[in-house]
């Protein structure tokens, strides 16, 4: 069966493979393709106001061509700001700007508030389309506080500056393996296989 994944985002391609290759007895073999594989060129335009919305977005794009589609769309909501960055994560502190520099806008912002309320969630979202017109599409959420300083060495983004209290550490202070058991993406992924077998039954005979 082969699965387009609206990405060409190799760790994304990576992590779904993993997630498939677990539950082979079920599905059988999965072979997933990018949009560069099957050379997809246009813009898909995230112009949603949500993580719900942005990720439906692009699996119906993908299920238009006649794939079953599979996308993703995550970030950082923070309390004390409205649930920004939200939608807008990756490029909080404008176009072109690296993690350094979002991270410096955040902890900003959050100084401009009093600084009082820092509690913030990770969100991903994953939904599937069909080219049967059918979609679903799952959330997976980690809760914790922003930290006031960068701590970690490990993981990407926002990972230094988002403090789980369970687990006494930042994401980017954690194993591989201890964030995968609780992260956002991690949730969301679990989610997903669930719905996925119970949508695929009836298409995959």
């Amino acid at each position: 069966m082969k699965i387009l994944l609206a990405t060409n985002n190799k760790h994304k391609v990576s992590e779904f493979s993993r997630i498939f290759e677990r539950y082979s007895d079920k599905i059988g073999d999965v072979t997933l393709l990018t949009l560069k594989d099957i050379e997809f060129t246009d813009e898909i335009i995230e112009n949603g106001s949500t993580f719900e919305e942005n990720s439906l977005i692009k699996a119906e794009a993908g299920a238009r061509l006649g794939y079953i589609c599979i996308a993703d769309d995550s970030g950082l909501s923070v309390e004390a700001l409205g649930g920004a960055p939200g939608v807008y994560s990756a490029r909080y502190a404008g176009e072109g700007h690296n993690d350094a520099e979002n991270n410096k806008k955040l902890l900003k912002e959050l100084e401009k508030t009093g600084d009082t309320d820092r509690k913030a969630s990770f969100v991903c979202c994953i939904s599937c389309a069909f080219p049967d017109g059918e979609h679903f599409t799952v959330r997976g959420e980690c809760h914790g506080v922003i930290a006031k300083s960068l701590c970690g060495e490990g993981g990407f983004g926002y990972d230094p500056l988002f403090f789980v209290p369970s687990m006494n550490k930042t994401f980017a202070e954690m194993t591989q393996d201890e964030k995968n058991l609780i992260s956002h993406r991690g949730v969301a992924s679990e989610k997903f296989i669930r719905s996925f077998l119970e949508y695929a039954k009836e298409r995959l005979k």
